[in-house]
């Protein structure tokens, strides 16, 4: 409730002074090139923003107790980003070192209208792209032998494209230099560099060229 009042209060002042606000009341890091919209709520219990990172309008980041973005890494608009809180007492008791994160990799980004469940930790390497629209990362469940909610961290390696539409459950992960095709669904933990993982479930549908320019770059912005 004192982080929501202290957005609030803050929201409509210039960024230079809400960055200065954020970084002495709420004790957060963030680089004097970093810029977050005013019309973003943005409320982690820890926030760190290297050199040219970014977040943008309407994104929501709510619930976490870490949100961690390397250096010219970006979140676009309208994104749903939330964990769950470590406080419960009902769920997710059983997992030892729940971490509700969402860590982004240097030239990492994230575009919009994605939904990204933190209730265990998401990471994203560098130099990846989450593309398009729609894609839901997903790190809890029902576990329906057990009764209870579960949860599994997701990886997402560097130098990786995730198309628009997908889904990622607990537990999944898409390896460096890999492509996850439109409206895929990942659901196992893959190992395999350099391939296409496409379908629903996903498979590794072909190989891809090392050389490819995309997993060279030395800048993330793809024009």
């Amino acid at each position: 409730m004192k982080n929501i009042l202290i957005r609030l209060f803050i929201v409509f002042f210039p960024w230079i002074i809400r960055r200065y606000l954020l970084i002495k009341i709420l004790k957060y890091k963030i680089h004097k090139t970093s810029f977050i919209s005013r019309f973003a709520l943005i409320m982690p219990k820890y926030l760190e923003m290297d050199k040219n990172s970014k977040i943008g309008a309407f994104t929501v980041a709510i619930h976490l107790e870490q949100l961690i973005m390397k250096e010219y890494s970006s979140i676009g608009r309208s994104n749903w980003i939330s964990g769950f809180p470590l406080v419960s007492k009902k769920h997710f008791l059983h997992v030892r070192n729940r971490k509700p994160n969402l860590i982004m990799g240097k030239h990492s980004a994230i575009t919009k209208k994605h939904l990204i469940d933190c209730t265990q930790t998401i990471t994203i390497g560098d130099y990846t792209t989450i593309a398009g629209y729609n894609s839901q990362f997903l790190t809890h469940s029902i576990d329906y032998k057990k009764c209870r909610q579960d949860c599994s961290e997701i990886k997402i390696g560097s130098y990786c494209i995730v198309g628009t539409n997908c889904i990622f459950l607990p537990g999944s992960s898409l390896p460096n230099y890999s492509i996850c095709g439109a409206k895929s669904l990942m659901n196992k933990d893959f190992k395999e560099e350099y391939h296409l993982y496409a379908g629903s479930p996903a498979k590794i549908k072909t190989n891809l060229e090392k050389n490819s320019k995309y997993f060279t770059r030395e800048v993330g912005f793809v024009n």
